[in-house]
């Protein structure tokens, strides 16, 4: 049976974006000393939003400086009582702004309106102001009370705003001030966010953003005045900043690249583990660091899974990303798009079975149809590389032994899915799992009183809950 759907779309007037926007540094946009420009675009329909400030290493360092004497001036002296007043503040407005924030989120990234609308934006204010009870208890952590001092944070295109907040509300609890570069494909969340710190009275130079490409961020990493390095996105430019930062006493966490199992046993309510499959890859439309990519399905319960994904998979609707009725959205940029559709070759290539529901992809932007791989093994590249696309790669287990090879068979380490109805079952996986996350009988599920990180080539660190604070403190004497 098929349905007809009315489009449904969220209105773009309720976002107001300007032709060109400037530099936000010492509470002030302003223009860029050495700085040129560049457009962001709607991957949805490849339209210009705006004109940003690509920032030089001169604008950098003038925001570096504006970080500096403000932590030393105001933030650092600021009771922790009184710092998470501007938290709770902050918390209040995204939580205010929640519509316009979510609508510039589809336009500028390409995700549905309603993964905007539902998870990211109130997730990044429920990071503020989970953070916000912290910062006048840092004593009770465990961690130290005493801040770095400036951070330089490094956010991806996949979640920017609430990235953004994953980054900024610990780091302002613990009393540092802050420098963030957002990625090129996506600042405009960002740049509303330094509006958002205008509203909130925010003292200027706590938090300054500088737009750019990986030279800004590379800047913002090498600058010596900074005390903190925080950077989420791939596992090479991880590889990078690790040797930048190495033999300096720069502090760093990082967050990288994953190729997550979703283990399903063949006593999981499968129509469950089902729904949990497709939300774990298709969600963002796979650009999401712990995403499910990989399958392992018990080999008696093989069939009758990818029957059921199958049949899920030909009622998910791709479109519009501002139509509420779309559930998978644009791919954000060409150059991703051409990752995808390379490391999807290799799959056919390699003698993995694709199939693909059938999906009209709309004439103009950028889009990648749900795809399903079988017939994969350890040694395809779909199977061992990150794609960060809608494309999932299936592989079969017949014991919980081979379960558990196969799911820590990677250089990755971030996530896992575990899907039985035995709990001694998940709870012998969870403790073999070489993984940071696991999640049992569900997939990406997030909390800010979680903390969230992984192991290998998927970094180091923790972002979120008490062990989140450890990041932007230090312990040492």
């Amino acid at each position: 049976m098929t349905f007809d759907y009315a489009p449904a779309p969220e209105s773009r007037s309720v976002v107001d974006i300007a032709p060109s926007y400037g530099l936000f540094i010492d509470g002030e946009f302003v223009d860029p000393i050495d700085g040129a420009t560049f457009k962001t675009v709607n991957p949805a329909t490849e339209e210009a939003l705006a004109e940003v400030t690509e920032a030089g290493p001169l604008d950098v360092d003038r925001a570096v400086r504006a970080a500096r004497t403000a932590y030393r001036t105001t933030w650092s002296r600021m009771p922790g009582s009184e710092r998470a007043k501007y938290l709770y503040r902050i918390a209040r407005l995204i939580q205010e702004r929640s519509r316009e924030l979510a609508v510039l989120e589809t336009l500028d990234n390409g995700k549905p309106i309603r993964e905007s609308r539902d998870v990211d934006i109130p997730l990044a204010a429920a990071h503020f102001f989970y953070h916000a009870g912290w910062a006048d208890k840092l004593e009770y952590a465990g961690y130290g009370t005493r801040a770095y001092g400036v951070a330089g944070q490094v956010i991806p295109w996949n979640f920017p705003l609430l990235m953004l907040a994953w980054k900024i509300a610990p780091a302002l609890a613990c009393g540092n001030t802050v420098v963030l570069k957002p990625a090129e494909t996506t600042p405009l969340t960002a740049l509303a966010f330094a509006d958002i710190c205008r509203q909130a009275d925010l003292p200027p130079g706590v938090v300054n953003i500088v737009t750019g490409d990986g030279a800004t961020g590379r800047a913002l990493v090498e600058h010596p005045d900074v005390d903190k390095v925080a950077f989420t996105g791939s596992t090479e430019v991880g590889r990078q900043i690790q040797r930048a930062v190495a033999g300096t006493r720069k502090g760093l966490t990082l967050e990288l690249g994953g190729k997550a199992a979703n283990i399903v046993f063949d006593d999981a309510p499968l129509d469950e583990a089902v729904e949990g499959v497709v939300n774990g890859i298709f969600f963002n439309q796979g650009h999401v660091c712990c995403a499910g990519s990989r399958l392992l399905v018990q080999e008696s319960v093989a069939d009758e899974v990818l029957d059921a994904l199958k049949r899920r998979l030909s009622t998910l609707r791709l479109g519009d990303p501002l139509d509420k009725n779309t559930d998978v959205g644009a791919i954000n940029s060409a150059e991703q798009r051409a990752r995808i559709e390379e490391l999807v070759r290799a799959g056919d290539d390699e003698g993995a079975e694709r199939w693909s529901a059938a999906c009209a992809l709309p004439e103009r932007g950028w889009w990648f149809p749900p795809t399903v791989f079988t017939g994969v093994t350890q040694a395809h590249r779909i199977a061992r590389e990150e794609i960060f696309g809608p494309v999932l790669a299936v592989l079969t287990f017949r014991t919980p032994d081979e379960a558990v090879e196969k799911a820590n068979n990677t250089p990755f380490g971030l996530s896992a899915g575990v899907w039985s109805e035995k709990g001694s079952r998940t709870l012998w996986m969870a403790s073999r799992l070489r993984a940071g996350v696991i999640w049992a009988n569900t997939f990406n599920r997030f909390d800010p009183a979680a903390p969230f990180g992984g192991y290998k080539e998927s970094g180091f660190g923790r972002e979120g809950g008490r062990q989140g604070l450890a990041a932007y403190l230090r312990t040492e004497g």
